[in-house]
């Protein structure tokens, strides 16, 4: 699979994200549902805690994208959900870390939303990998 990015200017890749990636050449694709900060069985963790729930989610991504036999380098795009945005950009940093470990820049969006799913939880990441 060949990437090119697409930035017809540079401020989002400033915030560590590309505006669009060129995708060709895929031979596998990888759609996740949303993840979120809540252990093997599905129970919530980290109440108010938004920095630990990012963490979770991100292990938890890791893990589904592990068994489809892919990693954060092979995401081309993000959706990410917070129930409180400026919370969530204080510790977009962990983002940074995970995903730049990769060389990864993936188009993305940051939506606030009032709440989700499961009562309690703060942060919500879907992807789409390919290889």
């Amino acid at each position: 699979m060949n990437r090119a990015a697409v930035n017809p200017w540079d401020w989002s890749l400033k915030l560590g994200y590309n505006q669009a990636e060129l995708i060709e050449g895929a031979k596998r694709q990888v759609i996740c549902a949303g993840q979120t900060a809540v252990d093997g069985n599905g129970a919530p963790q980290h109440a108010d805690d938004m920095r630990a729930q990012i963490s979770l989610a991100l292990d938890n991504l890791e893990a589904v994208l592990t068994k489809a036999g892919m990693n954060l380098h092979n995401v081309t795009r993000l959706g990410i959900y917070a129930t409180d945005v400026d919370e969530a950009m204080k510790n977009f940093d962990l983002m940074g870390i995970r995903f730049g470990s990769y060389q990864a820049f993936p188009p993305m969006t940051l939506l606030g939303v009032t709440r989700l799913a499961i009562p309690g939880l703060m942060f919500e990441i879907e992807v789409t990998a390919a290889e």
